[in-house]
């Protein structure tokens, strides 16, 4: 089966002696990453089986995060660590939507618009939230960006999960009901205006279609139950692309044929595009060098850790508090993995190391 490496080596000198003028250094270093992954030019080991002389090639990922060879196992460790932390509590799985208006904004700025998109919709959420009418205190939220549709098309929103209820000024626990978060009408109104405030600072407004800014926008809220189904469908978006190699069905000199399945049918369709716009709807979802996808705010803000830390002590004593959601991100350790024993795949005895294979210095696109 055709895999997204090999249409990128096989299209990609093409496409980037076209556009590279004008393509981010993220978009050529993730092609370079994806054409160059588990290949000797990322280097890797040798070994060998002393039982039945069997030679063995290992080379290493290129750990791009947008690389669909790489990223499953880290996908696995964030959805388990955000398993272990979920509260016994109602959740609801609430999506900021931009509008198909600022979407070409949104793909010319990525950085600049995806993060107002992260703080405008936070800010709503918490504002609507404060207010007393409906909750009356601080709720807890994990976002994740999420930038594409299944067949690839550019469509940027933010989803959040969060558990139904608040912690109020006198550290109290206020449940909201199992079916009723805050008003999305409201919350939907809000969210437009400081997305027209943000782009303003930006000086960005002028370059937006004044209707978008007067139409209703898209906020949807739903209860999702104990929020295992919810994270159980982000997790693919926190590590995992657009576009899988397993559903890649053809690659051919004039067209790439994959299939995707419809968000409302739920009915399985292919789609065939010609190679350049293939690529170039790939591409187009490659987050910026160092951006966050996932953030998380309100009581799991990085600033109220220390506070966070307090109430969790206070849990098993204060029967008041119904739940605190404290996450922990472990440091990044310094030390290099060790090599794992490989198996022989011919007479099932352990091989042995004989060669390490060195890293070819980048040697950029073509």
């Amino acid at each position: 089966m055709p895999e997204l490496a090999d249409i990128f080596r096989r299209h990609g000198p093409q496409y980037r002696s076209k556009f590279a003028d004008r393509m981010p250094a993220s978009h050529l270093k993730a092609m370079e990453d994806i054409e160059n992954c588990r290949t000797e030019s990322m280097g890797g080991h040798v070994y060998l089986c002393d039982h039945c002389g069997q030679t063995r090639y290992s080379y290493h990922s290129c750990k791009n995060r947008h690389c669909p060879k790489c990223g499953n196992d880290s996908t696995d460790l964030w959805l388990k660590t955000q398993m272990d932390l979920l509260l016994q509590e109602n959740y609801f799985l609430i999506t900021f939507t931009l509008p198909a208006e600022l979407r070409d904004l949104a793909r010319s700025n990525q950085k600049l618009v995806y993060n107002l998109l992260f703080t405008a919709s936070a800010e709503a959420l918490k504002k609507l939230a404060a207010d007393p009418r409906f909750l009356g205190g601080r709720i807890a939220m994990i976002g994740v960006l999420h930038t594409w549709g299944r067949d690839l098309s550019y469509h940027p929103h933010v989803h959040y999960i969060v558990p139904g209820g608040c912690l109020t000024s006198n550290n109290n626990w206020l449940a909201s009901g199992k079916k009723f978060f805050v008003p999305v009408k409201a919350l939907s109104t809000i969210f437009r205006a400081k997305i027209r405030d943000g782009l303003e600072t930006l000086s960005l407004l002028g370059s937006v279609d004044q209707k978008a800014c007067k139409k209703p926008w898209v906020v949807h809220s739903k209860p999702v139950g104990s929020g295992e189904a919810a994270l159980k469908y982000l997790a693919p978006y926190v590590y995992r692309v657009a576009l899988s190699n397993n559903r890649i069905e053809e690659a051919k000199d004039t067209s790439v044929t994959f299939r995707f399945r419809e968000s409302d049918s739920g009915m399985l369709r292919r789609m065939a595009l010609a190679p350049m716009e293939f690529i170039r709807r790939f591409l187009q979802h490659v987050l910026p060098d160092g951006f966050h996808k996932v953030r998380y705010y309100g009581i799991l803000s990085p600033s109220n850790r220390k506070t966070l830390k307090l109430l969790q002590n206070t849990l098993a004593s204060d029967s008041v508090l119904k739940a605190v959601l404290i996450v922990s991100i472990p440091a990044k350790s310094t030390e290099r993995p060790k090599l794992e024993a490989l198996p022989c795949p011919h007479c099932g005895s352990t091989m042995k190391l004989i060669k390490t294979i060195k890293r070819a210095h980048s040697r950029g696109p073509p």
